[in-house]
């Protein structure tokens, strides 16, 4: 015969189950009934570190004592709530790189664009939905340079009963590729800032934090990534460096990529892949049924074709396959390595990002706006400014290096964009007249003018709710051609175009893509070239779009969209919340 349970000691186990689970996990899934999802809570800690690389102890600014930071994890549909509380002496402001923040923009993170940075000793609580989207993107400080040691995965699985659009993987691994600096990275942009030159590069790449064996004394500081034959691993590769897109291979593997900035694409095969600053990459790797006594480096180094420095180095790990049982030859392994392109590949880069193509299909649509409200053209520049009276400058003839968008370098604010907006008062912060084409056309990539010099200021480009926008990035030769991965804030962007030289607006949109165009957060402005993007303007609010190389970022290569509210409820930005950090 059952033995019943008063309702009282029932309601106590319950209640000591939740709580042991809230102690237990790092963070806590609750259901709710005001969205889809269930809501996921986490905390971030933000505290000096000591941490050691390259036999070099430096103290550094981290979350919950990580180096890379925690993974926060969710499903299509949650809520993600994540508390932080900063312990260091630095400011700080956390972005949710990619998340659309629909509704949410206060919870976008972009110091003095959306919210004031989080003081020492101060608190800030991130509150937003995963609404239409699943995968791999990340998290990062979004303030001066503290995203070189503050970052993290932000992987988002589909719903429940949903199924990847390809076979399942026998397993899923996360790639961080980074960059190491001996020194503090705050004091190293401080002093470029000051002297107008460019700022001391990195001493190593990292993968998941780890240099690896190809720098001294980092042998034992080598991530492995340890297989077992015959099986299909998805891998999500997340570029976090501070200034360089990287070349990526594993030696005697074929890798199908299958999934671009947490969107879904054609699956294509490659032995060799580039990711951008920012971008985030899903691959699948097969692993051989039949492995021989070997080892594989995995690799990765820079593309660059700039005039300035940059870290000229690779970083390894280890592809390794579990020995079997009982097998003893696997002791001593033949390591192999991959070949990867030049530095300065640029035709293999243009080739390899035109092979991204959407789904488009009746689950996953290309969305891609067919008609076009509004359109802009962008230019991209590295340029100067003058130097101070009375100071030495050592950039470009004794100026200070800057860089532009249609020569308008901006300044960040003293207090954040989207209050200014949000409560109509821009006076003395910001100005809405951001200039929707060059204000004073010249052969971009050609000759560069003499003159060199950008304007500074705070300004911004309003476009009403619901606007078609095509957009035009166009690369420029001012202080030599480079590639620019730029990234908007709070939209993905359809790629419906690209090349060399100078766009031709009679003949090149002719040639765009407006069935299966790639979607991205983060876009290339080739070297020497343009690209092309479409997207709906249906997420009102203030938007950052910079180049996610943190020096031109630093330097002003940077705007700000003002998305205005439409008529509907669910069309507005709602007020900020009651912890927003003050200037």
């Amino acid at each position: 015969m059952a033995t019943s349970i008063p309702l009282s000691q029932t309601i106590l186990v319950a209640f000591l189950i939740v709580t042991s689970c809230i102690w237990v996990f790092p963070q806590v899934a609750v259901a709710t009934s005001k969205h889809t999802g269930v809501t996921r809570h986490y905390k971030f800690n933000i505290r000096l570190k000591n941490v050691t690389r390259l036999c070099h102890t430096k103290s550094m600014v981290t979350v919950n004592g990580k180096f890379p930071g925690p993974r926060v994890v969710a499903r299509e549909g949650d809520r993600i709530i994540v508390k932080v509380v900063n312990h260091a002496p630095n400011n700080i402001s956390i972005h949710w790189h990619g998340i659309r923040q629909l509704q949410s923009g206060w919870a976008d993170g972009p110091a003095y664009i959306t919210q004031c940075p989080i003081q020492t000793g101060q608190s800030y609580v991130y509150n937003f939905t995963v609404v239409g989207q699943r995968g791999t993107l990340l998290w990062h400080a979004h303030f001066q340079w503290l995203r070189a040691t503050v970052y993290g995965p932000l992987i988002i699985f589909p719903r429940h009963n949903a199924s990847y659009p390809f076979a399942k993987p026998y397993k899923e691994v996360t790639i961080m590729l980074g960059e190491w600096f001996n020194a503090d990275p705050e004091a190293i942009i401080n002093q470029s800032l000051q002297t107008g030159t460019g700022p001391n590069v990195s001493e190593a790449y990292t993968f998941n934090g780890l240099p690896g064996p190809t720098y001294n004394c980092s042998a034992k500081d080598t991530y492995k990534l340890k297989v077992k034959p015959g099986k299909t691993y998805m891998l999500r590769l997340i570029n976090t460096a501070l200034n360089d897109e990287l070349f990526f291979s594993i030696a005697n593997h074929t890798l199908t990529v299958v999934e671009a900035d947490a969107i879904y694409v054609k699956p294509f095969e490659t032995n060799i892949l580039v990711i951008a600053p920012g971008q985030t990459t899903n691959v699948l790797l097969k692993t051989n049924p039949n492995p021989p006594n070997a080892s594989f480096f995995m690799l990765a180094r820079p593309y660059f074709t700039g005039m300035g420095t940059f870290d000229n180095s690779t970083v390894a790990a280890i592809l390794e396959y579990e020995a079997p049982s009982q097998d003893n030859s696997f002791r001593n392994r033949t390591l192999f390595k991959p070949s990867l392109p030049a530095i300065n590949a640029t035709n293999f880069v243009a080739n390899f990002s035109s092979k991204f193509r959407s789904l488009a299909n009746a689950q996953f649509p290309a969305n891609v706006p067919q008609t076009v409200d509004k359109r802009f053209f962008f230019t991209v520049s590295l340029g100067a400014n003058p130097c101070p009276k009375n100071q030495t400058c050592q950039g470009p003839n004794g100026t200070k290096f800057a860089a532009a968008v249609n020569n308008v370098s901006f300044a960040l604010p003293s207090t954040a964009l989207l209050q200014s907006y949000f409560f109509a008062k821009s006076k003395g912060v910001y100005t809405a007249d951001f200039p929707q084409f060059p204000l004073h056309p010249f052969n971009y990539t050609g000759t560069p003018p003499n003159n060199t010099f950008v304007s500074n200021g705070t300004k911004a480009l309003v476009i009403p709710f619901n606007t078609s926008v095509e957009l035009v990035l166009q690369d420029t030769s001012i202080l030599g051609a480079e590639s620019h991965p730029l990234h908007l804030h709070g939209y993905n962007v359809y790629v419906v175009g690209q090349g060399f030289g100078n766009f031709d607006p009679k003949n090149d949109p002719k040639k765009f893509n407006l069935i299966d165009p790639v979607e991205r957060n983060t876009v290339g402005v080739p070297s020497g070239g343009w690209v092309a993007i479409r997207f709906l303007a249906d997420n009102p609010g203030v938007w950052f779009m910079h180049c996610h190389f943190d020096v031109h970022l630093s330097w002003g290569l940077r705007m700000a969209w003002i998305v205005l509210d439409g008529e509907l409820p669910n069309q507005k930005l709602p007020p900020p919340p009651s912890d927003l950090p003050k200037c």
